[in-house]
């Protein structure tokens, strides 16, 4: 019959965080390579994961599709600096009622760091080092996202689509990362 399905939902969780834990570390964060998704294991966010798993995708697009909302996403962004969704905020100034605020590079790379994990552990196998640039395309429409944190982040997964890992990893330590932690 095979594993229940929280246990499933467990390992893909716990495969993720060790995925983002080694890019983190490769780059220095190794504080939030530990702390990376922790509140994934709370009863807010786990539950409906394991209710929405299938192993494929984001359970959180299937609680969407049902109740109009994702109760474990809303919670999971607003605990988790390396997700755009935490910095937006009111615009002040703005004609738009609300704007992304500039993210620490530190967690645009722990951002980088987690879409890179989330393709590895979803295509398996199949990975390639533009999955994590092709997913970002398909959506980067609709993010609300400050410029120049978008500006930093196509940059970093434009070059990993061209350059590959080793030499964008290499990139994010020496010059994004180099004093401004």
């Amino acid at each position: 019959m095979g594993k229940p399905k929280w246990m499933r939902h467990l390992h893909t969780i716990n495969h993720h965080k060790w995925l983002v834990m080694r890019h983190c570390f490769a780059l220095g964060l190794y504080k939030q390579g530990l702390l990376h998704d922790l509140s994934k294991y709370s009863p807010t966010e786990f539950l409906p994961g394991v209710k929405y798993f299938d192993g494929t995708k984001s359970p959180h697009n299937a609680e969407r599709q049902e109740l109009g909302y994702s109760a474990a996403w809303l919670h999971h962004k607003g605990r988790n600096k390396h997700h755009m969704e935490y910095w937006i905020d009111y615009a002040v100034g703005s004609k738009e009622p609300v704007c992304g605020m500039k993210m620490p590079v530190r967690y645009v790379a722990e951002m980088f760091c987690d879409r890179v994990a989330a393709c590895e552990n979803y295509h398996g196998a199949d990975y390639q080092d533009r999955d994590a640039y092709d997913y970002y395309m398909k959506s980067k429409d609709h993010y609300v996202i400050h410029p120049e944190t978008k500006a930093l982040l196509e940059r970093l997964l434009i070059m990993l689509k061209d350059e590959g890992q080793e030499k964008t990893f290499a990139y994010i330590r020496k010059e994004v990362l180099h004093n401004k932690k």
